[in-house]
């Protein structure tokens, strides 16, 4: 039997021919717009906090060498910045009242209108509530102790003060707080002492209406709108203790402290710690205790 072989013929290749190429066309770009909301559970970005003033603070001394020292270590400092110096009291009350600083730094003695009678009329002036006067002084144990204190300064630093204890004072000043050195304050008791009738006695609390022992009647008057609580935390805050040192004898919040002196403050019309501490010690109700 014949096998009969399929007829092979010539492979034919296509025709080669040019490559075409996708036409070009615009690149698209992705559609602009706000940004995507955060998904449920994401976290949002912090807001950052607020940066605080810095407190503004005042120079009134004669002596312009220390003033520049002064200024230079104040405005070393990124929580401060000067807005005046004042050569004498007259200035630095027209300074403060067209700057309104929060602290003055003021040197009692000083040609013209000296210390003692600007910090009255500062004090005196309602425009200038929130001003808060330092005493500077060569002698921090001397005459002008209680006559600044009554007149509205909120305490007392010597010119020899490292700088540190500067800074501290200014910032302890600006929130309002009394500002009394232990050399100031033994001065203040020893004041006290001499002027009272009755001679040293123990610390202690006085109940009820009219003037204790030794004390002022005016004051005494108004110690009487005081509650027994708000007494008794004056009674500490005359001994020189802050908030936090009323708390933990007391037992109740630093919160709760500070809402009674500011309560004491109100009714007997003083205009910060340290005139809380006069009137305690003018009244009666605390009396210096010699050990």
């Amino acid at each position: 039997m014949t096998t009969t072989e399929p007829i092979t013929g010539p492979t034919t290749a296509p025709a080669p021919g040019p490559t075409t190429a996708p036409a070009p066309g615009p690149t698209t770009a992705p559609a602009s717009g706000p940004a995507p909301a955060p998904t449920l559970g994401s976290t949002p970005a912090p807001i950052p906090a607020p940066v605080p003033e810095p407190i503004k603070v005042l120079l009134a001394d004669d002596q312009a060498l220390l003033r520049s020292a002064f200024r230079v270590l104040v405005e070393s400092e990124p929580d401060m910045r000067v807005v005046g110096e004042a050569a004498n009291g007259a200035e630095a009350v027209a300074l403060a009242r067209a700057t309104s600083p929060d602290v003055v730094l003021m040197d009692i003695r000083m040609p013209g209108t000296d210390g003692l009678a600007a910090t009255r009329e500062i004090s005196a002036d309602p425009d200038l509530g929130d001003v808060h006067v330092v005493m500077l002084t060569t002698f921090e144990v001397d005459e002008y102790v209680v006559q600044s204190l009554r007149a509205g300064a909120c305490g007392f630093l010597g010119k020899g003060a490292e700088p540190e204890e500067l800074l501290s004072a200014i910032r302890v000043a600006a929130a309002g707080d009394a500002l009394l050195s232990p050399a100031a304050t033994k001065g203040l008791i020893a004041t006290f002492l001499a002027q009272s009738p009755q001679g040293p006695h123990g610390p202690g609390g006085t109940a009820g209406g009219g003037a204790p022992p030794g004390g002022s009647a005016p004051h005494a008057a108004r110690l009487a709108g005081l509650t027994g609580r708000e007494r008794e935390v004056l009674v500490h805050v005359a001994a020189g203790l802050s908030n936090d040192e009323i708390a933990a004898r007391l037992e109740v919040s630093p919160l709760t402290v500070k809402t009674h002196v500011n309560r004491a403050m109100a009714k007997l019309g003083a205009r910060d710690r340290a005139q809380l501490v006069v009137i305690a010690y003018e009244s009666g109700l605390v009396r210096p205790r010699v050990d």
